[in-house]
């Protein structure tokens, strides 16, 4: 089928295909790195718990079928290995079948780990990179053209993450049809980066051009998405550039990230190429009939698939983020339906103290991401994910979020758990475990420009009320 592949997309694919690669290694080394204390056999919502009597097909993977902590590392080092040979090049310079191999295990190591996840991986971006790699199986390697199908595919992955997103905000908090969202956003978001001080003291009229900006980005650029060049390629643009302020103000894991590969996949390749002054691609060759019928068959699942984001993005009560099959396919996205107008933090302290009493001496654990001390600059971690800090900005929100988890986080300070210290950045009693723990909620705001120089603090905070009572360990 002459129709079949695109010679003139070759750059593009690369693109993506090399890009998703280096994600999927960070979600792996983001998995290797904290399971322990997060869903180990000792973690705190540990995987054989969560899996005893849960049928496959609710979450299948090879979890549900075998789980210890050493097995799990070892899947997750050997996901971080293949991806970091998917960056290299490894999938471009085997047969297509192997590399469709590749990418298929990609997907289905990553899928395993998510799908017994529980709380710490119920992220967007999570459904967002196992849609986006399992659409990469079928797009081919350096062997044969980009298929034209699997690049509109990506296109429409695309759009429904921005168009979704954008249809989320003005169904939602109202200060996003008022253009006022950003007068707060910034200062409240899930973990600010080190320029979100910055971000949040722009003049507000700038607040309500970049409101105004998201809008056009998400409700009107990615119509363009599915037109002709170099119209697609320009709406691509507009949704990289916007994704990259988005990446500058703030943490968001790899979301940003993924939607930006996902934007190469309407970049004409051949004028990509021309633009960096790279040389011509040669002519590849004919798609073979049994990767055209695998690629015949993915089409028609996502179509079939499409009717349920379709009938959610219609639906007045519209949800965000959301799968509707266990295999995170062809889902609905958004983000940020409501902003907060005040940040509140759970502020985590022990005590070596024999006894609790008004004369105590309190020390604060240090956490990676999320805001503490109010001195220290917040930091960039994305597309590095700090899955325990992201779930602390909810909990200040509520302490329903942290319900099924923060109790066992308190348990495992007091044993002075290695595993689970290690997520944290400063551990104030490193001799001994402490012997009582508590938590209480600051409300955090940033600093003017005026307490900035006098104090050199970035935040300001006063305690409102308390979270956790002191406790200790029972004897």
């Amino acid at each position: 089928m002459e129709w079949f592949t695109v010679s003139g997309y070759w750059l593009s694919r690369l693109v993506v295909q090399r890009a998703l690669g280096a994600v999927y290694l960070v979600a792996f080394l983001t998995a290797a790195l904290q399971f322990r204390a997060l869903i180990g056999e000792r973690g705190m919502l540990p995987v054989p718990r969560h899996v005893r009597g849960l049928p496959f097909l609710r979450a299948p993977g090879v979890f549900v079928l075998h789980y210890s902590d050493r097995f799990f590392a070892a899947w997750a080092w050997a996901g971080a290995a293949l991806s970091a040979a998917v960056v290299a090049g490894a999938a471009d310079a085997v047969p297509l079948w192997t590399s469709m191999l590749m990418w298929a295990a990609l997907w289905v190591m990553y899928l395993s780990i998510v799908n017994v996840g529980q709380t710490w991986y119920a992220f967007g971006w999570e459904s967002l990179l196992l849609e986006a790699g399992f659409l990469a199986v079928f797009l081919g390697n350096a062997r044969t053209g980009p298929p034209v199908l699997v690049l509109w595919l990506m296109r429409w992955l695309l759009f429904r993450v921005e168009f979704g997103a954008g249809l989320i905000k003005m169904r939602g908090d109202r200060c996003w049809r008022e253009l006022t969202c950003l007068y707060y956003h910034h200062e409240t978001q899930p973990m600010p980066g080190p320029l979100s001080w910055f971000f949040h003291r722009l003049p507000r009229p700038l607040h309500r051009v970049e409101v105004a900006a998201n809008h056009v980005a998400q409700l009107v650029v990615p119509l363009g998405l599915f037109t002709p060049q170099p119209v697609a390629s320009v709406a691509a643009g507009v949704i990289i550039c916007t994704q990259l302020w988005l990446v500058a103000s703030g943490n968001f894991s790899w979301l940003n990230w993924v939607t930006i590969v996902l934007a190469f996949s309407a970049v004409d390749g051949d004028a990509m190429a021309e633009a960096l002054g790279l040389p011509a691609h040669g002519p590849t060759a004919a798609a073979p009939v049994w990767f055209e019928v695998l690629v015949l068959a993915a089409t028609a699942l996502v179509v079939v698939l499409s009717r349920w984001p379709v009938r959610n993005m219609l639906s007045r009560n519209q949800r965000m983020n959301m799968s509707f099959n266990a295999f995170h396919l062809v889902n609905t996205y958004g983000a940020f339906g409501s902003v907060n107008r005040r940040r509140h933090e759970v502020v985590v302290e022990g005590t070596d103290a024999a006894e609790v009493g008004p004369g105590t001496v309190w020390r604060e654990y240090g956490f990676k991401g999320k805001p503490g001390d109010p001195r220290r600059l917040p930091r960039q971690f994305a597309p590095y994910h700090l899955r325990l800090d992201w779930m602390m900005w909810f909990a200040g929100i509520s302490p329903a979020y942290a319900q099924s988890w923060f109790g066992p986080f308190v348990e495992r300070l007091l044993e002075g758990d290695r595993d689970t210290l290690r997520l944290l950045r400063h551990n104030p009693f490193p001799d001994a475990p402490p012997t009582y723990v508590r938590a209480r909620v600051y409300l955090y705001r940033f600093t003017t420009w005026r307490e900035r120089r006098a104090t050199g603090a970035w935040w300001h905070r006063t305690l409102e009320r308390e979270f956790l009572p002191p406790v200790a360990l029972r004897r």
